[in-house]
């Protein structure tokens, strides 16, 4: 059917319609924006092993994806329980004193320490925690409501993540089929242009975040037998998997270290268990920043060559716009605006779409030396 074309105001005002209803309901649903976000990075990560797994096990899609996600569920709780039970072999529950734990206790805060000339008295310390406490706790009693909703708000967003991602993988091909078949036929080179970018940065950050907790593995495991830390490799391998809960894998791997140094001590060095309770304190506070601020621009930017400034930039800022998902985010994130900016600069100058490169590592630093010698060697 023939028709005719809407006229240049009219597209425009349909537009700018359409974009203020998007910003709505923007406004309207946020509180299910970052757990759709979590929904399709959980389908996005899964897709290629659903593939995987019914290409040489021919059953339905739909029991692929109920068992793929069963075996990610096992893997989630299977690491934590074979650590426990591993640490519960090599140190028997009967083995533990708890009479003796609880005198070390008692000691340690009746005795007064001085560091740097001040004198500490855990004791104190630990009535004004009580009170603080006390204080903390005491409006969270009188708020069992408010805290009972947020209880079932989250178990609401964990079953929509759930679903949502089961969805997405299971229509996988039709939505991108979909999409595809949607999209001008004038616009589908640039449409395919601009998936492949996205999909690059995306697949980079990923094998970047295996990288990143196979690093930490091995720093934590090095420190681990130098210092004697109990477990050392078992809470090595933990600290790698508590990378991918940035923040607070953090605070939880630092608990479970800092109470194993005060209750079991270094494995080889004699010193008093309290002493080395906080040798590992110090030390992962110089390493978290350390790996915020280097290892994460470092591997992480690279896989999506980014320079680390302004990975670390985007750490911070990806923190206060969405809180503790937009640390991990921030540098595909903005990987992925670089190629929206790229494609509006293009079309703003009529230039010719060029590939971003995301994969490609940056180049090498050049030391200061090394930027002497060739400037002397290109002197006449």
């Amino acid at each position: 059917m023939k028709r005719a074309s809407w006229p240049y105001a009219t597209k425009l005002t349909v537009s700018l319609l359409i974009l203020v209803f998007f910003i709505y309901l923007l406004t309207r649903f946020q509180a299910f924006i970052i757990p759709l976000i979590l929904a399709i990075i959980i389908a996005y990560v899964l897709t290629p092993l659903v593939n995987l797994f019914q290409k040489h096990i021919p059953l339905p899609r739909v029991v692929t994806i109920t068992y793929t996600y069963l075996l990610v569920l096992a893997f989630i709780v299977g690491i934590p329980y074979l650590m426990v039970t591993l640490i519960g072999q090599n140190f028997p529950i009967t083995q533990i004193n708890t009479q003796k734990i609880i005198a070390t206790i008692q000691s340690s805060l009746a005795q007064q320490y001085v560091i740097l000339g001040i004198t500490i008295k855990p004791s104190d310390l630990v009535i004004q925690a009580i009170s603080s406490l006390q204080a903390l706790l005491s409006p969270v009693i009188g708020q069992t409501v408010i805290l009972l909703r947020d209880i079932l708000t989250s178990l609401i967003s964990i079953v929509f993540i759930v679903v949502i991602s089961f969805f997405l993988i299971k229509d996988s091909a039709r939505l991108e089929e979909w999409f595809t078949a949607h999209v001008p036929p004038a616009y589908l080179s640039e449409y395919n242009w601009f998936r492949s970018e996205i999909s690059q940065i995306w697949n980079a950050f990923f094998r970047g975040q295996i990288l990143l907790a196979a690093v930490v593995t091995a720093i934590w495991f090095v420190i681990g037998m130098i210092l004697g830390i109990p477990f050392a490799w078992a809470m090595a391998i933990f600290a790698g998997i508590m990378e991918f809960l940035p923040s607070i894998g953090h605070g939880i791997w630092l608990v479970i270290a800092a109470l194993l140094a005060f209750f079991l001590g270094s494995t080889w060095i004699p010193i008093p268990n309290w002493i080395f309770m906080l040798i590992i304190i110090g030390l992962y506070t110089i390493f978290e920043p350390f790996d915020d601020y280097y290892l994460i621009p470092r591997i992480i930017g690279s896989r999506v060559h980014l320079p680390p400034l302004v990975v670390i930039l985007g750490i911070v800022a990806g923190a206060l716009v969405a809180g503790v998902i937009g640390i991990p985010l921030a540098a595909p994130t903005i990987a992925s605006l670089r190629v929206v900016g790229q494609y509006l600069y293009a079309n703003l100058f009529d230039l010719e779409l060029s590939p971003v490169s995301s994969v490609e590592p940056l180049p090498p630093r050049r030391h200061y030396w090394w930027q002497r010698s060739q400037k002397r060697e290109n002197l006449p």
